[in-house]
């Protein structure tokens, strides 16, 4: 049967190599099968057990602890760097996900899809208030039709919001003053900063566009069309929309609306541990607080693989910073080469 349909995918096309690495194979043992009579599939796996095997204990404590209270609205991504912050180690990362995938308890809980990568022109963030990414959505309001606009403004390198104001339409007039606002609060020179966004009204209006030009922002749009060229803003948003807590009801007015973004961006910021930062909070790695925080994880997992060394076949956990964040980076040159041929 396998031979066959990797034949069939052949026929189709594709190439034999890789069609048969896909299936985990290697393409002498596709060639032995194919001169059996059934080519069919003779893989037994493993005869034994490992021997750094979970015991019958350490599993039902992961599973406890995955359906704590604490922990039970988190994904095994965030309960481990958790649990690394108050100096336990369970198990890794990807053990509380064997254990839950074999226990039936990961479901996808979520009513959405996959994004899909388009890129556009790079930028690179090596620290804080370099690039910024920023979008507006919708909020419903308690009349049919009409909405609240949430204005959000984002750090790309630690990921902290920087502003997130709710106004009742969209208007260029509104984001540029809002940039103003921003800049002056921090106390930043915006001489130089990457401001990206989509191709809205408000982000290429005039008045937007004069006051970048005159304070030395370099903008950057998204491709027409292409939401996921601004992934930043997009994944923050879906990050809003569908945590627990997120309003299923219209916000009652203007104020009910800027109160709840209010509580969510003090939750985002001060307590969020955003995957894609070493799983420290945005304000921990804006305010200069990761190095420390991931320096005691790191001593804590090498604690651990000196306690029991058959666990580890290769290094700990990477917890090391990281140093640059990239907005849309380009492909290798051999991923172009590839796609060419």
């Amino acid at each position: 049967m396998i031979v066959q349909l990797v034949e069939e995918a052949a026929n189709s096309g594709a190439r034999l190599e890789p069609a048969v690495a896909a299936i985990g194979m290697s393409i002498r043992t596709f060639q032995r099968w194919g001169l059996q009579a059934d080519g069919a599939d003779r893989r037994r796996g493993p005869s034994s057990s490992p021997a750094n095997k979970l015991a019958p204990l350490e599993r039902q404590k992961i599973i406890a602890i995955a359906n704590s209270p604490a922990f039970r609205d988190l994904s095994p991504k965030q309960i481990v760097p958790q649990l690394a912050d108050q100096g336990v180690y369970v198990a890794s990362e990807s053990s509380f996900y064997r254990v839950l995938r074999e226990e039936g308890e990961i479901k996808h809980r979520e009513p959405s899809r996959p994004a899909t990568k388009h890129k556009t022109k790079e930028h690179v963030a090596t620290g804080p208030c370099q690039v910024w990414s920023w979008d507006i959505t919708y909020l419903k309001s308690p009349i049919v039709g009409q909405f609240f606009y949430l204005y959000l403004i984002m750090d790309v390198w630690s990921r902290k919001i920087v502003a997130a104001t709710v106004f009742s339409k969209e208007c260029n007039d509104y984001s540029a003053k809002l940039f103003l606002q921003t800049c002056y609060r921090l106390g930043i020179d915006p001489a130089g900063l990457v401001l990206h966004s989509d191709n809205g009204g408000p982000m290429k209006g005039a008045t937007m566009l004069a006051t970048l030009q005159r304070l030395g922002v370099v903008p950057s749009f998204s491709r027409p069309q292409v939401s996921d060229d601004n992934p930043y803003s997009e994944s923050l948003f879906r990050t809003m929309k569908y945590r627990p807590g997120y309003p299923s009801q219209p916000f009652s007015s203007l104020d009910a609306a800027q109160a709840w973004v209010d509580g969510f961006v003090g939750w985002y910021n001060t307590e969020h541990l955003h995957s894609g930062i070493r799983f420290v909070t945005p304000d921990d790695r804006h305010f200069g607080r990761e190095n420390a925080i991931l320096t005691r994880r790191k001593e804590l997992y090498e604690k651990a693989r000196q306690q029991n060394p058959d666990r580890w076949s290769k290094g700990i956990r990477n917890w090391d910073p990281v140093e640059a964040v990239f907005l849309n980076p380009e492909p290798p040159a051999e991923a172009i080469l590839l796609a060419a041929a």
